[in-house]
């Protein structure tokens, strides 16, 4: 195994706790927050390259952004940019990777000790279900990269995060480096501990999936995903998409046999 390709957020690394402070762009410690991003995934770059991986291709997959390029580990490429590029390009790059790793995340939506808990918009979304159960980013990104034959691997971020990968990918490797305690409050361990952490934890992932490989994470079609949001103004502009039934003032409800198709609507 030697090309890995990294999903990165914020709300998941040790020292970012706010929401309005450090992970929302207009954020007086924004630019702060992104730096401590980039050395978890730069610490993520350096574990892999201990093991023998040569091709890294890191996704800043934070909303508005996270990555502070100018600090990012030279080994790496780096895919950013808002918009996001069409899928149509992005998707053939990315499955010529051998496996995927998340740094950076945070629990999904309604967990109440998850620090800085939400899935997609911390803004706007309760929740998302899919095929009536209720999934976060975590489940997201790794079934989307499964339909593109990469396994999930590894995970860093909150210990929250890292019991949702562990309850969805048994045998996944996963890295906590922080407790939440509520929403807006955490207990983080110091920037070089969730360093050592990550490279310690990554190594392990990579060895591991030579010896005894995880499959690429999937589900079984066709797929229901329910999207409830705050209120109901957001719904009524999703119900007008393709393809999306109403379910009440809240709630649209979309359908497919393809998890491509429908796990980022």
């Amino acid at each position: 195994m030697k090309k890995v390709y990294v999903g990165t957020d914020m709300e998941g690394c040790a020292g970012i706790v706010s929401f309005e402070d450090q992970s929302y762009p207009d954020g007086r410690y924004h630019d702060r927050g992104m730096r401590i991003v980039t050395a978890e995934v730069n610490a993520a770059i350096q574990g892999m390259l201990d093991v023998g991986v040569e091709d890294v291709l890191v996704a800043d997959g934070h909303g508005p952004g996270a990555i502070w390029w100018e600090d990012l580990h030279p080994a790496a490429e780096l895919i950013h940019g808002r918009p996001n590029g069409p899928r149509s390009g992005r998707d053939p790059i990315v499955a010529g990777y051998d496996a995927c790793v998340m740094i950076g995340q945070h629990a999904m939506a309604g967990v109440p000790t998850s620090n800085q808990n939400h899935t997609q918009s911390s803004r706007t979304i309760d929740f998302y279900k899919l095929n009536g159960q209720l999934i976060g980013e975590i489940a997201q990104f790794a079934l989307y990269q499964g339909s593109l034959g990469l396994p999930l691997i590894f995970l860093s971020g909150e210990e929250d995060a890292c019991r949702e990968a562990e309850e969805l990918i048994p045998g996944i490797v996963t890295a906590s480096v922080k407790k939440g305690l509520s929403r807006g409050s955490a207990i983080s361990v110091s920037a070089s501990v969730a360093h050592q952490r990550i490279r310690e934890g990554i190594r392990e992932a990579v060895e591991r999936q030579r010896k005894d490989p995880l499959p690429p994470f999937a589900i079984e079609g066709p797929f229901v995903m329910e999207k409830r949001y705050f209120h109901t103004h957001e719904a009524d502009a999703a119900a007008g998409q393709p393809g999306a039934e109403r379910v009440d003032g809240q709630t649209v409800r979309y359908r497919s046999d393809s998890i491509r198709d429908i796990i980022y609507r």
